[in-house]
This record gives structure tokens, C-alpha cells and sequence, in this order.
């Protein structure tokens, strides 16, 4: 499939729900219930559905999770250590920086892109990628940000786990991951319910991410912006597709999926962490803007070095 041909419907989609949220026919209220309805109920009956597709197998390799998170770490190092350069940053927001290079946004981009670029033959490496990222990259973030509050190990533990089970999208990836090991299927109206709601989660998602940017300001700190967005969508990508195609070995989607994952505009998540640490706040939400706007010629040119020219 053209590369041109798998990113202008989604950044296309993306745009409209921008266009239509700045002229006023979405607003934030309609913006946050999509969002919600996409994280609580669209994409986990994707995530269900797909895991227990019949005849959806595919190897555990532990290649493609060093290579990935290879990656993410090298992004991750490099926006921390430029972050402490600059004056007025401490640690914490240093974390942010890193995390926010290194923090993919695959709910709103990555899983839509993905599976139309890949199909079936990435839907597995996807989704098994998605089933570690999440509390991978959300709890280095958690310990490293709270590793001075004075709470002890089991505290920070038990809090990461109660944020990860009140996730709808990491409940999803549990219960798909039991019912595929079952070889528990859906079938009739159960299938036909879950797929009604799969097959929303796509458009959904991206019409929520357009209109959810007219939130964002671009003018804050745009240099500061724009070296995170440069480290998440040239950086990153670049590292795990040098580790995943040149030092470890593995099935060829898995190394795709792999770099197409780690070259998807810096997640929705990094933002509200830094909301959450009341810290960088007016950096990571013009990083993710900033990044959002360059995908396209980014993830233009990382398609067609994987072959999707």
C-alpha cells in the first residue's frame, strides 16, 4: 500500500476534527466525550476483538521488545540530558522531557496507522508491543518523577497499580490476551456488538485527537517544542529501526510495526503527567502539537524506508 495512500485519511481525519473544533462545531465538551468514549469503549472492543480473531498467532520475540524499548531509552536520555542544559528545568521536569521524546501516541495514531499499514500480519506484534508499553513506559516515568517524594517502593507499586487496572485500554489487552490463551472467541451478538464498536474506534479516535489540539499552544517555548518533537519522530524511530533491522533479528512486520510505533507523534499520556506534576506543563502540550503537525512528512518518510513507497 502507498504511503501517501495510508496517511492522508488519517492525518486528513485529524485535520477536519482540528478545522472543525477552531471554527467552533466541536467543542471541548464534544472533544473530551469522544476521547472517553474512545479509551473506555472503542479501542479496548478493538483490542478484544482483534487478540481473539481466529488464526491471529504470531511469535513472542524478545528482539523486538529490546529493540523498541532500546530505542525509547536512547530518546528517552537524550531529551532529559538536553532538558538539564537548559536553564530554569530540574529533575523532574527532565523526566518529562525524556518521557515525551520517548512517549508514543498509539491509541489516537499508532493503532489506526499500524493496522492499515501492516493488517494481520502486524496486529499481533502490535498489540503484544501495546500490552508493555503502557505500564513500561508509565511506571519508569511514575518512579523516576516520585523518587524523591519520600513514599516507599511498595506505595509508588500499589499506586502504578491502581492506575494501570482503572485503564480500560490495559483491562483490554488482559482480557484479550486470557481469552486468546482460552481460544474463547466471540460469535453471534456478543460478535456483532463488539464489532459495531471496533469499527468506530478508528475515525473516532483521530477526529478526537484533531479536535483535543485546539487546546494546545504551539507558541509556548516552540524551540524547546520543537527539538522534543524532532527527538520523538526522527530519533527514536531511527534507533529502533538500526536496532531492529541491524543488530537483532526478527520477522520483518515485527521490525516495521516496531519503527512505525516508535515514529507516532509523542502520546496524549506524557501531557497529562505533566498535568498531574503540575511541571513542563506549557512544553510537553506544545510537544505534542508540534510533533502531531510534522507527522505527516515524518511518517511519510518512514513508511517508504519500510517499503510502503
Amino acid at each position: 500500500m502507498n504511503a501517501v495512500t495510508i496517511i492522508v485519511p488519517i492525518f486528513g481525519i485529524i485535520l477536519i476534527g482540528w478545522a472543525a473544533a477552531l471554527a467552533g462545531l466541536l467543542s471541548e465538551r464534544v472533544s473530551d466525550g469522544l476521547s472517553e468514549y474512545v479509551f473506555a469503549i472503542a479501542v479496548p472492543a478493538l483490542i478484544i476483538g482483534t487478540l481473539t480473531r481466529p488464526g491471529l498467532e504470531g511469535e513472542i520475540a524478545w528482539s523486538y521488545w529490546f529493540s523498541y524499548f532500546g530505542g525509547a531509552a536512547i530518546a528517552w536520555a537524550a531529551g532529559s540530558l538536553i532538558a538539564l542544559r537548559r536553564a530554569g528545568i530540574g529533575r523532574q521536569g527532565a523526566v518529562l522531557h525524556g518521557f515525551a521524546a520517548s512517549q508514543s501516541n498509539t491509541i489516537f495514531v499508532g493503532v489506526p496507522m499500524i493496522l492499515q499499514a501492516y493488517g494481520d500480519e502486524g496486529a499481533f506484534p502490535l498489540f503484544l508491543l501495546l500490552a508493555v508499553h503502557l505500564p513500561l513506559m508509565m511506571g519508569v516515568a511514575t518512579f523516576l518523577i516520585e523518587a524523591e517524594s519520600g513514599r516507599s517502593l511498595w506505595q509508588r507499586l500499589v499506586g502504578l497499580a491502581r492506575v494501570l487496572f482503572k485503564n480500560p485500554i490495559f483491562v483490554a489487552l488482559l482480557i484479550g490476551m486470557a481469552m486468546k490463551l482460552l481460544r474463547i472467541s466471540p460469535a453471534g451478538p456478543a460478535k456483532s456488538i463488539l464489532d459495531a464498536f471496533a469499527a468506530t474506534a478508528s475515525t473516532c479516535a483521530l477526529v478526537a485527537l484533531g479536535a483535543g489540539l485546539r487546546r494546545y499552544r504551539v507558541l509556548f517555548d516552540l524551540p524547546g517544542a520543537l527539538v522534543v518533537a524532532l527527538l520523538k519522530t526522527v530519533l527514536h524511530p531511527l534507533a529502533v529501526w538500526l536496532l531492529a533491522f541491524h543488530v537483532f533479528s526478527m520477522p520483518p512486520a515485527y521490525a516495521g510495526v516496531a519503527t512505525l510505533f516508535a515514529a507516532m507523534p509523542c502520546g496524549i499520556n506524557a501531557y497529562l503527567l505533566a498535568v498531574r506534576y503540575k511541571t513542563e506543563t506549557g512544553l510537553v502540550a506544545a510537544s505534542v502539537l508540534v510533533s502531531t503537525l510534522i507527522a505527516p512528512v515524518t511518517t511519510l518518510t518512514w513508511l517508504a524506508l519500510l517499503g510502503h513507497a
